[in-house]
């Protein structure tokens, strides 16, 4: 059954394969504290939202002229907000997605998309690497070998599974995707829109 969004929460769905959802993190915490909304997270598998929004088209991996455009674009809004950026050297990001919910559990999303983030898209690290994905975890404090059989549960797919059924229900298609109830805000460069809802919700004493 889809969840009904709540009042001051930002929804967030994001796949860690995304750089312009990495940009877009580097900045929405800040934004969301600013105008007193909290971000509530959600891990998506981003090809199988495409699909499942009727989008075939190739990956923009396997479209030269396109990934051309693409990095020199991340790199202008890395630059913008003073943040490093450096291409993966996988885009494999199931097992950093299902970690989430580790993290969720012990009130620490934000800090592990952080932690997660610097490495990958930070850094150029493989993203599907079990070294990495441990690193990650003992950044975190964590144990890495209870961090990493969460991550191959049953009860992490079947939570990853959730959030991508309510995800495609609400009409999420690529990531980063921002929501407030049926307000939605697809891409880093759209966060300049979500910020003038934000104000306009405060001016107005209340949600839009």
């Amino acid at each position: 059954m889809e969840r009904a969004p709540l009042p001051d929460v930002i929804d967030f769905y994001f796949d860690f394969m995304s750089p312009f959802a990495y940009l877009a993190h580097t900045q929405l915490p800040t934004l969301a504290s600013r105008y007193d909304f909290r971000i509530a997270y959600h891990a998506i598998d981003l090809p199988a939202a495409k699909r499942a929004a009727g989008n075939t088209a190739p990956p923009n991996v396997s479209i030269p002229v396109k990934l051309r455009y693409l990095v020199a674009d991340m790199q202008r809004w890395a630059r913008r907000y003073g943040v490093p950026l450096a291409f993966p050297k996988t885009l494999n990001s199931e097992r950093l997605n299902l970690g989430l919910y580790f993290a969720a559990d012990r009130g620490r999303a934000e800090d592990y998309l952080r932690a997660a983030w610097l490495p990958t898209w930070g850094q150029g690290g493989d993203m599907g690497s079990e070294g990495l994905i441990s690193e990650v975890a003992q950044s975190m404090g964590w144990d890495a070998a209870e961090f990493l059989q969460f991550t191959a549960s049953p009860e992490a797919r079947e939570r990853y599974a959730l959030d991508n059924r309510d995800s495609q229900a609400r009409g999420v298609f690529g990531a980063p995707t921002m929501m407030i109830g049926e307000e939605m805000w697809w891409g880093n460069d759209r966060l300049g829109f979500l910020e003038e809802h934000l104000a306009a919700t405060r001016q107005d004493g209340g949600e839009r």
